[in-house]
């Protein structure tokens, strides 16, 4: 964990200092590491709730960010285009850390929400959003994610047994056992 995080500081220094172009291209690409972070954590635990969670919030983040993006028209500050709110690099990016933090805990959230905070700082650094424009797009990831995402659990054991309570009363009797 903290060999992850030390390489997310060393991008971070490296790209802060570089041109626009190396940290927009940088952030183009960073954009996906949450997702495909949480793609490869829920294949590897055979988290096949896991996958259809992540692909109906990521799905849904995207056509709500799209539908925004052709209703609302907002200029780019740096000129190149006018679908400016809300920002897609910065849904994508959140709704993969919000997706690991609450699947599978901080100790996956938290190095993903780094890299996610640093992609939306990117893109308002480049001039290719304002902050409102990554505000937006954080909310719109963060919220689909929170919406279809529930958390990890494995070898969970529920028994259901009829019951029997004198010579009058039935009933079932349920166990959970994790």
């Amino acid at each position: 964990m903290k060999r992850i995080l030390a390489l997310l500081l060393a991008i971070t220094c490296m790209t802060a200092h570089a041109d626009d172009d190396a940290l927009r291209y940088t952030t183009d690409v960073m954009c996906l590491l949450p997702d495909a972070t949480a793609l490869g954590v829920a294949l590897v635990k055979h988290d096949t709730e896991g996958v259809k969670q992540l692909g109906l919030s990521t799905a849904t983040s995207l056509a709500v960010n799209y539908g925004l993006e052709l209703c609302i028209r907002k200029d780019r500050p740096d000129g190149t285009g006018h679908h400016a709110f809300p920002s897609t690099h910065t849904a994508v990016a959140f709704n993969g850390s919000t997706f690991l933090m609450k699947r599978y805990g901080w100790k996956w959230g938290v190095p993903a929400y780094v890299v996610s905070s640093f992609v939306a700082w990117g893109r308002v650094h480049t001039d290719r959003h304002d902050w409102w424009d990554v505000l937006g797009g954080a909310a719109i990831g963060a919220g689909t994610a929170f919406i279809f995402s529930r958390p990890f659990v494995k070898d969970v054991e529920v028994t259901v047994s009829p019951t029997a309570f004198g010579d009058r009363a039935w009933g079932l009797t349920a166990t959970v056992q994790f």
